[in-house]
């Protein structure tokens, strides 16, 4: 029996790469998108129109799949490096993959991928290496979007437990090119080419590719084993040898690395200046924290399960930068 594949999200920076993949495998997908958004660009896609905290507006979304079996890649949420859970920010990440767990199960769905993150695992000493758990909390972890994620993460084990066919999945940090959502990491490699990036922070965190993870989640939509999580991680890598890549690749000035104290003591400056300029702060007391975190994840269980293999950083980011051109983002620097 032939599979459709309903991937919600579909404009986000992995949604979209997710459907990029499966086309390129000749399969049927359909994309949600929040209401008044536009497609992305992508052949024989269908999408609809949506909000997951309105299951009635996303039945059409499921309805009229002939005699095709369902499988649902749940990509939609919201991100935040702020510390506390706003209303929004619980209604999208927990109700909303609430609402497609219960859509799921009334449209007999074959099988639900949810795309959680590392940053719903609970956090250990830094000495340890982080492994995959089925023991979800947000009394366990620190950060807005961490708790809202690990609260959803468990409501889809809950309902495996239910009947319900469901994967896990947990990237980390995502960069790469495709992104039109906002992706922090990306506005972060923006930002230095186009010399809006003030300084440099003394910290840094695993990083994988958009592409490894899209590939990653069709594996576990496929192999991974129900009920199981699977992480979809990288290695670290320290900011300022992020920013050193993209100067190799394109150019830009030299910045000042701060020491994570000073950083500190600025963010709320520069958050200041940042809403004056319209513009979104990359440093905050969150953001910080996360750069100082434990991010010694292990993705042994993906690699051997699912084949999950990522690439060096050094081509993503050349990848990004070649498609940022292609997208005639902002004059870029040219390279000395």
């Amino acid at each position: 029996m032939k599979t459709l594949y309903l991937v919600t999200g579909a404009d986000g920076h992995l949604g979209s790469t997710i459907i990029r993949l499966l086309r390129k495998q000749n399969r049927t997908v359909r994309g949600l998108l929040i209401p008044g958004k536009t497609a992305p660009d992508i052949p024989g896609v269908r999408y609809f129109h949506g909000d997951v905290r309105d299951p009635e507006s996303m039945r059409p979304l499921f309805e009229d799949a002939g005699c095709r079996e369902l499988s649902v890649i749940h990509t939609a949420g919201m991100i935040s490096i702020a510390e506390n859970v706003t209303p929004e920010l619980y209604d999208v990440n927990v109700n909303g993959t609430k609402n497609i767990i219960s859509l799921c199960f009334q449209y007999k769905v074959k099988r639900l991928l949810y795309v959680s993150s590392v940053h719903a695992i609970p956090e250990q000493n830094k000495l340890k290496v982080l492994h995959e758990t089925t023991d979800f909390s947000p009394d366990l972890v620190k950060g807005a979007y961490a708790k809202t994620k690990a609260e959803a993460t468990k409501a889809v084990l809950d309902a495996v437990q239910k009947g319900l066919d469901a994967v896990v999945v947990h990237p980390s940090g995502i960069l790469g090119p495709f992104d039109t959502s906002g992706n922090h990491l990306v506005q972060m490699v923006t930002d230095y080419i186009e010399g809006r990036l003030p300084a440099c922070v003394n910290g840094g965190y695993d990083l994988v590719d958009v592409r490894d993870v899209a590939a990653g989640c069709l594996a576990a939509l496929e192999r991974g084993k129900k009920g199981e999580c699977y992480i979809l991680s990288n290695r670290h890598y320290e900011i300022k040898d992020v920013l050193r890549m993209v100067k190799m690749l394109c150019g830009g000035r030299r910045l000042p690395v701060l020491p994570m104290w000073m950083a500190k003591i600025t963010a709320p400056l520069i958050g200041v200046i940042c809403r004056i300029q319209k513009r979104r702060p990359l440093y905050t007391r969150y953001s910080l924290y996360t750069l100082q975190s434990n991010d010694r994840f292990d993705h042994t269980k993906a690699t051997s399960e699912l084949g999950f293999k990522p690439r060096d950083l050094f081509q993503t980011i050349a990848d990004t930068i070649t498609w940022l051109k292609k997208k005639g983002h902002s004059v870029l620097i040219q390279k000395r």
